[in-house]
């Protein structure tokens, strides 16, 4: 997997999408999970945070010794944030989820349990157990980041739906090229 710095920055990317998930915002600012990100070596926090009422404290630059905390609402795109980002923490939206694998990026999906449909949790498993991103909950991210071993993912390759086109081409009538 792809490992992004810049400046000196190690970032964290960590996105909500459109909706709101307090739960995981308010996760990845714990600082049990903040001590454990500046302990693997990461220096910036930099929090998506959608329609999320809670708004964590912001820390300018991590001089401290601790890690750099920034957030932002909405974006139109996300892919210049995942691109510089060294680990991406997502809900479990399969738009964010395949963006972030696409693009080389070692990913921890954070299920959101509030939502009634389990599909997403479903992907977000599966996903683990071909071993290309870490699964865990609110409660459970911090003890997800330390077990967490990025070289032991597999790099996900996007199938070929050339095949499943041709099918429905055929099915519609229209000619084979």
């Amino acid at each position: 997997m792809e490992d992004g710095e810049n400046d000196g920055k190690t970032l964290v990317f960590v996105t909500v999408g459109t909706t709101s998930f307090d739960a995981l915002v308010k996760a990845v600012v714990s600082e049990n999970v903040k001590e454990e990100l500046h302990k693997r070596g990461y220096t910036h926090l930099l929090i998506q945070m959608g329609r999320g009422i809670y708004s964590p404290p912001k820390v300018c630059d991590g001089a401290d010794g601790s890690l750099a905390v920034d957030y932002f609402t909405f974006s139109s795109s996300i892919a210049d944030y995942i691109r510089s980002a060294s680990l991406v923490i997502s809900h479990a939206g399969s738009g964010s989820i395949f963006e972030t694998l696409k693009l080389g990026k070692p990913l921890i999906v954070v299920v959101n349990e509030d939502l009634m449909d389990n599909h997403q949790c479903e992907l977000a498993e599966e996903l683990e157990e071909r071993k290309h991103l870490y699964c865990a909950r609110p409660h459970t991210l911090h003890q997800t980041l330390t077990k967490m071993e990025l070289e032991s993912l597999v790099r996900y390759a996007p199938g070929d739906g050339t095949p499943v086109a041709r099918i429905i081409d055929r099915f519609l009538g229209f000619p084979d090229d």
